[in-house]
């Protein structure tokens, strides 16, 4: 889920048209807008916090996706559908229950209406450090991680991926750090909260299937070092799956599990 500030209108004409839809003034609506304003709006209300706030939201788009996978069922009935709902930036597992259970409720009541069998799972994006950090207690509700290591490196770190490129050249230069951190995972640091993750993931739950989503996704070395820490896939842009196909295979000869 993007960053609430984004759905906010801003013109004046969309403004009066949405107050008149809402059948509030103008200034009413202003005021709500003003309110939901963030300074930081990357680290604030948007993933599951959203969710949290809107319950509505994660109903909205369980039913999206719910709807269309028993459409594809119903029309391929040789094909098994089995969906798989993630939930964003989770820091904390009574967090990730909140949101599951509403997504739970909203899939199973749909499920059962459309007659059709089908399974789903519900798992979470590892992004937040302290997610990792309790990865154990997120694996009793989750039963997918899915590493968000943009979002991880840029938490880890602690500076935005948006505007460390003004800055980061100078660490280059001094040989701080040797590559960027955004196209290049680093092992040492987010690379150890990845593997730890994974390990107190599978303790809990052996049979959760890990992986990670983000530009490192089709980076070669970070590709490499996932498959060695235990991650079963990776997700990246589509023009970058050549190479991580390329990558994955290559990882896969040189360290046979």
């Amino acid at each position: 889920m993007t960053p609430l500030h984004e759905f906010l209108p801003t013109k004046a004409e969309d403004i009066a048209e949405i107050a008149k839809e809402m059948g509030i003034t103008v200034e009413k609506l202003n005021n709500v807008i003003e309110g939901l304003h963030e300074f930081n709006p990357m680290m604030g209300h948007r993933g599951c916090r959203l969710a949290v706030s809107y319950p509505e939201i994660a109903e909205m788009q369980t039913t999206a996706v719910i709807n269309a996978a028993i459409n594809v069922q119903k029309k391929h009935p040789d094909w098994k559908m089995v969906p798989e709902i993630m939930i964003p930036l989770v820091g904390e597992v009574k967090e990730l229950k909140f949101v599951k259970d509403v997504v739970v409720k909203t899939a199973d009541a749909i499920i059962a209406a459309s007659g059709v069998k089908m399974e789903y799972e519900v798992g979470t994006m590892i992004e937040i450090p302290r997610a990792a950090l309790t990865a154990d207690e997120i694996a009793k509700e989750a039963q997918f991680f899915s590493f968000g290591t943009n979002d991880l490196t840029q938490m880890t770190f602690g500076f935005s991926r948006d505007d460390a490129g003004k800055f980061l050249s100078y660490y280059y230069d001094q040989k701080i750090y040797e590559s960027d951190p955004f196209a290049h995972l680093d092992q040492n640091g987010v690379g150890k909260l990845v593997e730890m993750a994974a390990k107190l993931g599978k303790a809990q739950r052996p049979d959760i299937h890990l992986g990670i989503c983000g530009e490192h996704g089709g980076d070669p070395t970070s590709v490499e070092f996932c498959h060695k820490v235990g991650l079963n896939y990776v997700s990246c842009s589509p023009f970058r799956v050549p190479i991580a196909r390329l990558a994955a295979a290559q990882a896969a000869i040189k360290n046979p599990r």
